[in-house]
């Protein structure tokens, strides 16, 4: 048995008629908006009713969009931050290696104009590192015996005297420097020519046995007095520092200062020896003398 609704559910148009009618009712409404406008305002009034519909349904997608991008910000921010931070430590290292090597560079001129007014032939050298022993004086260079390098030679600066090569191996060579407790350099006053000894003392240097009335003053110079034959004559070797004078004592208290260092620069200069010096005369051979008891036990044993 069929169930059919109530009659008065059936009243009306079919749908079909109705579907034709809406698309038709459509159409009128699209040609009048396009032709005259008459839906402007209708448009506009339903933009405004629905426009705070609209903002409340986009606020979630708002917010979230909005945390997105403020986490995105930093982040960015963070990398950029770290970015400039880098570009910032490279470029301090890029000046600091431009000033690091136009200093090098000044002093590379200053020894090729020390070179060149050196009395001797000069050999570039780089100090390596300084002695391990605490208690000496002493740096190693980057040039040794395939260099020509010998002992005894001396070692300077585009200010003055450093020391001395006392080692000497294939590729490198080891040099004392006149502040070492154990070196003693001859020197002259530039002042009035009084010449003296300058010996070590770790990181200064004393003029010893100096008379007490010896006419040395604060801030002379002191250069080589080349009668050692190891520096030549006029290097700059110390300045004065202090003088101090004493009755009781026959010797006065001489402190000098070097005026070359191994402290600011690495590029030394190797002055080689002097071929025109003349070696030091041999010791002549004494006979041996006898003693009377010795000759008489010889006259025995001749017998």
């Amino acid at each position: 048995m069929e169930f059919q609704p109530p009659p008065f559910f059936n009243r009306g148009p079919a749908p079909l008629v109705r579907l034709m009618f809406f698309i038709s009712l459509a159409m009128l409404l699209m040609v009048l908006d396009v032709r005259f406008h008459y839906l402007e305002a209708l448009r506009t009034g339903l933009a405004i009713v629905v426009y705070p519909l609209q903002r409340a349904a986009m606020a979630p997608v708002d917010a979230f969009s909005g945390i997105a991008g403020y986490f995105s910000s930093q982040s960015s921010l963070q990398r950029e931050n770290d970015a400039l931070r880098a570009k910032v430590l490279q470029s301090s290292k890029d000046v600091l290696t431009l000033d690091t090597l136009a200093a090098e560079n000044a002093q590379l001129r200053k020894l090729l104009e020390a070179r060149e007014h050196a009395p001797r032939k000069a050999t570039f050298a780089e100090i390596l590192y300084a002695g391990r022993d605490p208690f000496s004086r002493k740096i190693v260079i980057d040039k040794g015996t395939g260099a020509d390098i010998k002992a005894g030679e001396a070692v300077m600066d585009d200010t003055g005297v450093i020391g001395q090569v006392t080692r000497v191996f294939p590729m490198m060579a080891e040099v004392t420097l006149i502040s070492d407790k154990e070196q003693a350099t001859p020197v002259q006053v530039v002042r009035n020519g009084l010449r003296a000894i300058a010996y070590g003392d770790g990181a200064t240097l004393d003029l010893r046995f100096m008379a007490a009335n010896a006419d040395i003053q604060n801030g002379d110079t002191l250069v080589t007095s080349g009668i050692d034959g190891t520096y030549p004559a006029g290097l700059p070797v110390a300045r004065v520092a202090r003088v101090e004078r004493d009755a009781a004592y026959a010797f006065a208290k001489i402190q000098c200062v070097p005026i070359a260092g191994t402290e600011k620069h690495r590029q030394v200069l190797v002055l080689a020896q002097d071929t025109n010096l003349q070696p030091p005369p041999a010791a002549e051979a004494q006979p041996p003398t006898r003693t009377a008891k010795g000759s008489r036990r010889g006259s025995r044993v001749r017998n």
